[in-house]
């Protein structure tokens, strides 16, 4: 009996119905404990939403999609070998309320996550629901991107950089690729026509150690946009002067400025 089928069994109440649905077309079974956490983490996303600016989504349905099915539609673009390696590890860079590093730590379990944000109201948050959802190996680092990814202890050590809604691909790549090990993959959520956004971003992908291998498309119920995860290969080290400093990347990205520019 699946997960779902025990929770209806077991409450007798039909929680995240879309999500299960949706996780099903992505391939993935949820367990009654997953289920069960994701639920929880809506609730108190929707309570510190009253206080916090956390989300603008904040319906039950479309939380369930754009939210929760939405982050952990990154799985698709994972082999079974990095899943299930031993010491997988994940950063999530300008995460925000979680999203997607704690719905990938729910589902996956045991790979280390590291979410990173700058904001202090949103790091609270962050600290209060991962020990309401009872997770192990989550750290939370509040900062910029521009400023951590210089620290040994994060620089080019992750497996997986993820990032959804953080800044255009010519910029995100100076403020992602830096945390990512050789052989390791960035993976950034974007959402409409990724074409002309992936041509600009040529440049500083390459100036990154970075190879683009792949733009694919997100097709699940409820998610009616053009979604797609956009994957970058890590085949070189990063170059040690980046990424610049703090704001830089966003207001000049590598494409827009001479090489030399520190």
């Amino acid at each position: 009996m699946s997960g779902y089928a025990l929770l209806w069994e077991n409450t007798g109440v039909s929680l995240m119905k879309k999500l299960i649905e949706g996780a099903c077309q992505l391939g993935i079974e949820l367990s009654t404990r997953q289920v069960k956490q994701f639920e929880l983490y809506y609730q108190k996303l929707v309570e510190w939403n009253k206080q916090v600016n956390l989300t603008a989504i904040i319906d039950y349905q479309e939380a369930q999609v754009k939210h929760f099915l939405d982050s952990i539609s990154v799985i698709s673009v994972l082999t079974r070998e990095e899943i299930n390696k031993a010491d997988f590890s994940i950063i999530d860079v300008g995460t925000g309320a979680g999203f997607p590093g704690l719905p990938l730590k729910i589902l996956l379990g045991e790979p280390r996550i590291v979410l990173v944000d700058s904001t202090a109201k949103k790091v609270a948050f962050l600290q209060y629901i991962t020990q309401e959802l009872e997770l192990g190996g989550v750290e939370i680092v509040r900062g910029r991107a521009e400023e951590i990814a210089h620290l040994p202890l994060y620089r080019q050590q992750f497996d997986l950089v993820v990032s959804r809604a953080v800044a255009k691909l010519s910029a995100l790549v100076e403020l992602a690729l830096p945390f990512c090990r050789l052989g390791g993959k960035f993976v950034a959520q974007k959402k409409g026509d990724v074409g002309q956004e992936m041509r600009k971003a040529t440049g500083a992908i390459e100036t990154m150690g970075g190879k683009l291998n792949q733009a694919k498309r997100i097709e699940l119920k409820g998610l009616d946009d053009e979604r797609y995860l956009v994957v970058v290969d890590k085949i070189y080290f990063t170059p040690g002067k980046y990424p610049r400093r703090s704001g830089i990347p966003m207001r000049r990205p590598i494409q827009e400025v001479s090489k030399d520019v520190a």
